[in-house]
């Protein structure tokens, strides 16, 4: 298991542990996006383990395949690049997404995230809880 990415770990053998309770990530289903193709969301913190103060999840983008321009009324959200490639648009600047990039999208700002030949993984924030 040493050889496991960070992102493949917290996927398959993470787990979210607390004083009351302790939840294996292993156990909870990948989700397609509703909207967009080739996209993928595991959800390891909802707002129900929060008080609805913040969110985490895993975001599993295919080769060519994007999440498409939308915005999030109410949260800020933070990426953070774990493995694969692509670029964020948003607030009129192409970032350029890698391994170790953190970007912040204000709430309310529309963004679209597109992954490269490989694909992209990224674990995604969101304050308050987006689920």
């Amino acid at each position: 298991m040493e050889h496991l990415h960070l992102f493949d770990r917290l996927g398959t053998a993470g787990h979210l542990r607390l004083p009351e309770a302790d939840s294996a990530f292993g156990d909870l289903p990948w989700n397609r996006h509703p909207d967009f193709q080739g996209v993928e969301l595991k959800h390891l913190v909802t707002g129900r383990e929060t008080g609805g103060q913040f969110s985490c999840h895993l975001v599993r983008i295919a080769p060519g395949k994007a999440i498409g321009i939308h915005a999030h009324p109410t949260q800020t959200e933070l990426h953070e690049v774990a493995a694969g490639s692509g670029v964020c648009l948003s607030g009129g600047a192409r970032l350029v997404y890698e391994p170790g990039v953190v970007s912040i999208l204000p709430k309310g700002e529309p963004h679209q995230v597109e992954a490269g030949p490989e694909g992209l993984r990224l674990l995604a924030k969101f304050i308050p809880a987006l689920l």
